[in-house]
């Protein structure tokens, strides 16, 4: 806990809060738009560029893996130009390289820009996530990490709908120029309205002695397992967003880009979840709460068995609620387990949040193609089951120490 002066964490309900919480809601609508708005859009890419359902979906998983990457990189580099300037320059770059990707002619020449999005996007997750760990007070951290969190899903949702309703109406370079164009107004919002970091000490950054700063977090009981956690939840959930579409392009339901956009919108879901999810289990325990909210997930994922397509939408909405309420949990656990060097646990933590959407989403393209839609059902299980044993482990550790 902080004393009294310019040393106090930051308290929820206070002016400094909502200003930080504004600033990273934006930051995370963002990134999420920037990233995920062309989801939605990979029947077009397959239609348009003559490729493959699994081809498509390398502009969403090239830009989830250079980012991963990078995420290594970047973390350190903030520990010494500081936390704001490097997430502002990732926002502002994400969003003009966005700009520009929607001007390539060749598929191969926008996989290119996508790639380096991806590459600039790296300076904002796990950096944001040290941020609020070094400023919040501990009993704010799970809502401003949910808050945080609930940017991502809104910032996912609308970039996912403008995206497919636009691609409709007119084309998706038009859709995706749109979602550069708020990532910019989003950028200039963040520069304006994130307080100057407190807590923070820039320190000079000795590169030889860098890989310790990461290494030493998998000597802990818990951290390692919560780093695998993102891996497994995000590679599930992905492969719902990557090919929902394609099924439901194809009959019985055989709707269009714009309907399939607007499903897009179950993502409100997971905003409000990510946020109460993150302040129940701050109340609660995350131990009581991470294994209940990926459990949730595989119900949701089982409904979208059926033939209905109320049920399928349905089912959506419980595995969307699920991912980003267990996502507001883990990631907050991180930086409450890391006693030092967070902005590189964070960095661990979202490296392998990426390289889950990356390799596990494009994977599922696979059993898409060769086991239709049942085939995506089991490989989600398979990932969800394996974070659901972790979760159970994860009870079993020693309470922390109070904030």
């Amino acid at each position: 806990m902080g004393v009294e002066g310019t040393d106090r964490r930051i308290e929820a309900g206070t002016p400094a809060f909502r200003r930080a919480t504004l600033a990273l809601f934006a930051a995370g609508f963002s990134t999420f738009a920037v990233l995920y708005g062309v989801q939605p859009l990979l029947p077009v890419f397959a239609d348009k560029f003559s490729v493959s359902p699994a081809e498509s979906s390398l502009a969403l998983s090239l830009p989830c893996a250079t980012l991963a990457v990078a995420l290594l990189v970047v973390s350190p580099l903030s520990e010494v130009f500081g936390r704001k300037p490097v997430m502002a320059i990732s926002l502002f770059a994400s969003a003009l390289l966005t700009l520009g990707a929607v001007l390539m002619p060749s598929w191969h020449g926008f996989l290119v820009l996508r790639a380096l999005t991806g590459l600039a996007a790296s300076g904002l997750p796990a950096v944001a996530m040290a941020y609020l760990s070094e400023e919040m007070h501990g009993r704010a951290i799970g809502l401003s990490m949910g808050l945080l969190i609930g940017g991502n899903a809104l910032g996912g949702m609308v970039g996912r709908l403008l995206a497919g309703v636009i691609a409709d109406h007119a084309s998706w370079r038009w859709g995706l120029g749109t979602i550069g164009v708020l990532a910019l107004a989003a950028a200039l919002a963040f520069q304006f309205a994130l307080p100057a970091s407190r807590h923070f000490h820039a320190h000079r950054m000795r590169w030889r002695e860098v890989p310790g700063t990461f290494t030493h977090h998998f000597r802990d009981a818990g951290l390692p397992w919560l780093f695998l956690t993102p891996f497994l939840l995000m590679g599930g959930f992905v492969c719902v967003y990557n090919y929902i579409g394609f099924r439901l392009l194809e009959p019985p339901y055989s709707l269009s880009q714009t309907a399939i956009g607007i499903i897009f919108v179950v993502y409100v879901a997971g905003t409000a979840s990510s946020a109460i999810t993150g302040h129940v289990a701050g109340l609660l325990g995350r131990r009581r709460v991470l294994w209940l909210a990926i459990l949730s997930g595989i119900g949701g994922m089982a409904l979208t068995l059926a033939e209905n397509l109320v049920l399928i939408i349905l089912g959506v909405v419980v595995v969307t609620m699920s991912f980003f309420g267990a996502h507001s949990v883990a990631s907050s656990w991180v930086g409450r387990r890391a006693p030092s060097d967070r902005a590189q646990a964070s960095a661990i933590y979202l490296c392998l949040y990426y390289l889950g959407s990356s390799l596990l989403g494009t994977a599922g393209g696979w059993f898409f193609l060769h086991l239709g839609w049942s085939g995506v059902v089991w490989f989600f299980a398979g990932l969800y089951g394996a974070a659901l044993l972790i979760a159970l482990r994860l009870t079993r550790l020693p309470p922390l120490p109070p904030a």
